[in-house]
């Protein structure tokens, strides 16, 4: 029996760990999510281009786990300790995917009743994609 447990106790932490492994730096806070989304920082470069995750902890489960893999700056923010940004973009359900340009939002991904993000990888770089042949035009 402790075998089992112990095979239990390891399943469930690494599958805690594998959907929250962004890094601290990648989370945002109201303080600097402005400057952020703005591209304040001047050290990012995707045509002004930002991928913003609003995430819960209650529906940790079906975060946007592919984030590494977007072509633009990817950010989260907890929608419990940004209240500011959540209520400014309309934030209702968590996760919900907003790519911002110039501090502009462009293009929504949001979970629906069923807490799921309906979307995917493929969709959301063809979007930045969009948004980056509408930048060369400007």
């Amino acid at each position: 029996m402790k075998t089992f447990q112990c095979i239990l106790i390891l399943f469930a932490s690494l599958t805690t760990f594998s959907q929250n492994t962004v890094p601290d730096n990648l989370w945002l806070g109201d303080a600097e999510f402005e400057n952020k989304i703005k591209g304040a920082n001047g050290f990012e470069d995707a045509n002004g281009i930002i991928v913003i995750e609003f995430y819960a902890d209650f529906n940790k489960a079906n975060c946007f786990k592919e984030w590494a893999q977007l072509d633009a700056p990817y950010y989260r923010v907890d929608v419990a300790f940004t209240p500011i940004a959540a209520k400014k973009y309309r934030v209702r359900m968590a996760p919900t995917i907003i790519l911002f340009k110039d501090g502009s939002k462009e293009k929504v991904f949001k979970a629906g009743l069923d807490l799921l993000l309906p979307t995917n990888l493929k969709e959301i770089n063809e979007a930045i994609a969009d948004l980056k042949k509408s930048a060369a035009f400007e």
